[in-house]
């Protein structure tokens, strides 16, 4: 417990900190959107790619750890569909919650993976996310328009436009072929990718927004359960049914004890999702995080 507590304070005190800055007049408003686009669009990029240029692409528990990880997206997305026929949940809240359940905090999970797991575990969790990031936005996107006539363009142009999943994808193409990260470029990229998680968490946390959190408390505090406690659980279930070496369970398992991610709020408000419940999810899983993350890893780190 207490080399995990010693790794998470730090991450989460940034996380303060950026609720902090963004509240007071130390800094202009007009730095965070800008901060933002740098992160998601420049430096978390860089750091996906470089990652990826160098994962283990080649190892054998690869396709197990697909299987997994659709798996776990598959029977939490079930499961939201089947509340949503159960309480009549409208489409736009339905989208939200289940970006709730599926989606997750990029920055908040390699920043731990990054401290406890040092380049090795970044290598795995870059993988566990080129996976992860194309099927939550899918998932994401069908949720937040299903009931509606979407076309082709309107379903995956959302998708292909992602910088994550771009940067993904030219990360694993790099490593596939024989020119890899050369002339010092993977230098360049690890300059780059080393402002990206303590930007992004502060960033994080100047996002957060508590002004929904009274007036929907009991489906947040529902989502956030759900994802926080019964998601890990879920996972560790999952992580043994296809047979993941240990290192490989903890890394999973942390993707899907995470809060979720920041730009779900984004999103929501591009396809007309309900972004007040969303925004009120992100903000009270992050907060809840505080508690239940170090009792997790506590159970899975030996």
């Amino acid at each position: 417990m207490e080399q995990v507590l010693l790794v998470l304070w730090p991450l989460f005190a940034l996380i303060a900190m950026g609720f902090v800055l963004r509240r007071s007049s130390m800094i202009s408003t007009d730095f965070w959107p800008s901060a933002e686009k740098l992160n998601y669009f420049i430096l978390f990029p860089a750091l996906l790619i470089n990652s990826l240029g160098s994962a283990p692409l080649d190892s054998p528990k690869l396709p197990y750890l697909a299987g997994a990880i659709f798996f776990v997206l598959a029977i939490s997305s079930v499961l939201v569909l089947i509340f949503k026929f159960i309480f009549n949940m409208s489409i736009p809240r339905f989208g939200a919650h289940i970006q709730g359940i599926t989606r997750f905090n990029t920055y908040l999970g390699l920043a731990i993976i990054a401290d406890l797991f040092g380049t090795d575990g970044i290598a795995i969790a870059a993988v566990i996310m080129a996976i992860l990031v194309p099927s939550c936005n899918v998932i994401a996107v069908l949720a937040l328009t299903s009931g509606s006539k979407v076309s082709f363009k309107q379903l995956f142009l959302p998708i292909i436009k992602n910088p994550l999943i771009l940067s993904c994808l030219i990360g694993i193409l790099l490593n596939l072929s024989p020119i890899g990260l050369p002339f010092g470029s993977d230098q360049l990229l690890k300059l780059l990718a080393a402002a990206s998680l303590p930007l992004g968490l502060i960033c994080i946390g100047a996002a957060l927004q508590t002004s929904t959190l009274r007036k929907e408390f009991k489906p947040l505090m529902t989502s956030t359960l759900l994802r926080l406690l019964a998601m890990p659980v879920l996972a560790v279930f999952t992580a043994k049914l296809f047979s993941l070496p240990e290192f490989e369970t903890v890394l999973f398992v942390i993707f899907f004890a995470i809060p979720t991610a920041p730009t779900a709020y984004i999103l929501t408000r591009q396809l007309n999702g309900d972004s007040q419940l969303m925004a009120g999810i992100i903000t009270l899983q992050t907060v809840i995080a505080v508690i239940t993350l170090p009792l997790v890893l506590t159970q899975i780190i030996h």
